[in-house]
């Protein structure tokens, strides 16, 4: 079983900036992915990034891509999302998961993920 936390969400305004962590504990795997999705009222969960533990390979959304950085802390497993320059459509519940297993093509899909956060809510004013 394995347990993620995560942190650091809040309200900011719109140019701004916020860090989230995801704190990963329990069973983890060498071969896993960690990923962050988001989901606004109203709207299906979507992917935002994810990161390969091995390999450090990193994967964003077309519409975070340049703004969000994703990275990972091997010695204290934990994933990082560091978000610039955030407009108010970036709003959301933010989720930290994890995949064993997860192949490349699929890094980006809900279903390759097996735990989940409670998710951190990140709120952009404009």
């Amino acid at each position: 079983q394995v347990q993620l936390v995560e942190s650091g969400g809040g309200l900011v305004q719109a140019g701004d900036s916020l860090r989230l962590s995801c704190a990963a504990s329990g069973r983890t795997f060498s071969n896993s992915a960690m990923g962050w999705f988001r989901q606004a009222p109203g709207k299906e969960r979507d992917f935002v990034a994810a990161i390969r533990w091995n390999g450090g390979s990193t994967h964003y959304a077309d519409s975070v891509k340049g703004r969000f950085t994703i990275s990972r802390d091997g010695a204290k497993n934990t994933v990082h999302l560091q978000m610039n320059s955030l407009k108010p459509e970036d709003s959301a519940v933010y989720y930290c998961a994890v995949g064993n297993g997860v192949i490349l093509s699929a890094i980006r899909a809900k279903l390759s993920y097996n735990y989940w956060g409670q998710g951190t809510h990140v709120t952009v004013s404009s």
